[in-house]
């Protein structure tokens, strides 16, 4: 079911820019946003919330910008791989405090990281460029430097492979020993020290997974807009993260692509026909699809797709 999910919205993403191609970048800055999305949704599994995932998405951004400024490194694959990494071990060194609390206090501690950062960025002008940001270029591909319109090609259709890759990889995750110990965290935790398992070992390695796919996303984002500013760590971006969680359900991994490609959509076309009113817009669409899709938009997908294949 999620293979078949996530195929046929990569298939979607990739043939409607071909009759509108302004769409393309759209889509991109969907994936991104649904990577960082996904691990949000990863500690929703253990009934973890997190307000400050947009720290890791800042973290993979400014690293990507960092390593070609400072470092000289230009190879996107290598940028993507080397980006990913900083904002693991990020998340790692965080997740090492953060695994002792639970409930509001986890979700305030982590808002309370991710605004320091915001800060830092913002008042460190002469390291991070302040609130002008930075300007991230057009990388290399295995040594060919394209145009900026082929590499936004290359980029788009990277992307969607990122997002399979991602989704099948996490719902591995989930299924296996380590991710039925996350969701037993939510449910029962004293009965799963009881059996042995370490929970705050579980929590950290979900943590700094989702370092990770935050780390992915926000590298995608850099080099999906070409410049980065500090508001990517700000605490509205965090809320966003949730909102698409939410949005697109955590019953399945293709939930969080499905809720970044219904939000992007949905602002892009209210900013379109409604600048005066496009924040009532979208707020009227969440509010719609959280009241009467409790599951989220892949729930109501699932159902569909079980009650189309009952004889």
């Amino acid at each position: 079911m999620t293979l078949r999910h996530i195929i046929g919205l990569a298939l979607i993403a990739a043939v409607l820019p071909l009759a509108v191609p302004w769409l393309g970048f759209v889509f991109t800055l969907a994936v991104g946003k649904g990577l960082a999305a996904l691990g949000v949704a990863v500690l929703l599994r253990g009934g973890l919330i997190s307000i400050g995932h947009a720290l890791y998405f800042a973290v993979g951004a400014y690293a990507t910008a960092f390593l070609m400024r400072n470092d000289g490194i230009n190879e996107f694959l290598l940028l993507l791989l080397l980006s990913t990494v900083v904002a693991t071990l990020v998340g790692l060194v965080v997740g090492v405090f953060m695994v002792r609390y639970r409930a509001i206090f986890f979700a305030m501690l982590n808002l309370a990281v991710s605004m320091v950062f915001f800060t830092l960025l913002s008042k460190m002008y002469h390291v991070t460029g302040g609130t002008d940001g930075l300007r991230v270029a057009t990388p290399t591909l295995f040594g060919f430097a394209p145009s900026r319109v082929q590499f936004n090609s290359v980029l788009q259709y990277g992307s969607l492979i990122l997002m399979i890759g991602a989704a099948l990889i996490v719902d591995r995750y989930l299924r296996s020993p380590l991710g039925e110990a996350l969701s037993a965290v939510h449910s029962n935790e004293v009965r799963l020290e009881y059996l042995g398992v370490s929970a705050r070992r579980v929590i950290l390695i979900a943590y700094a997974a989702s370092a990770a796919l935050a780390g992915l996303g926000g590298t995608v984002t850099a080099f999906a807009v070409g410049h980065i500013v500090p508001e990517l760590s700000y605490w509205t971006i965090s809320g966003q993260l949730v909102l698409i969680a939410v949005l697109g359900g955590i019953g399945g991994t293709p939930g969080a692509f499905i809720g970044a490609f219904f939000l992007e959509l949905v602002r892009t076309f209210a900013v379109g026909f409604a600048a005066d009113a496009w924040n009532v817009i979208i707020g009227i669409a969440l509010l719609i699809v959280i009241f009467f899709l409790p599951e989220g938009l892949y729930g109501l997908l699932h159902r569909t797709g079980k009650q189309g294949s009952t004889p």
